[in-house]
């Protein structure tokens, strides 16, 4: 099975990404850029899995890595940053 330009073209595409965005996920300081950083290599990784030739496991990557658990960090973080104007103690700022 030889591999054809565009095939070529997208696994590099794929992989570059998955590296990219999740090499700007561990470097951000801003907590939601790096939990949308994650979620977008997750979703490069889920694509890699599609041209690789395993659904199953582009569908588990895809559902799990970019939906569940983007949803998870991002209910973590909204709860652990309280009110705003409330500062942790629970006294007005």
């Amino acid at each position: 099975m030889a591999l054809t330009e565009i095939d070529l073209v997208l696994n590099v595409v794929a992989v570059l990404g998955t590296i990219g965005f999740g090499a700007y996920a561990v470097q951000q300081k801003d907590l939601m850029r790096a939990v949308f950083s994650f979620a977008v290599s997750s979703a490069f990784l889920a694509m890699l899995f599609f041209l690789l030739a395993s659904p199953f496991a582009g569908v588990l990557e895809l559902t799990v890595g970019a939906g569940l658990i983007l949803v998870l960090f991002l209910v973590a973080l909204t709860l652990s940053m309280g009110v705003e104007g409330e500062s942790p103690e629970g006294g007005e700022s």
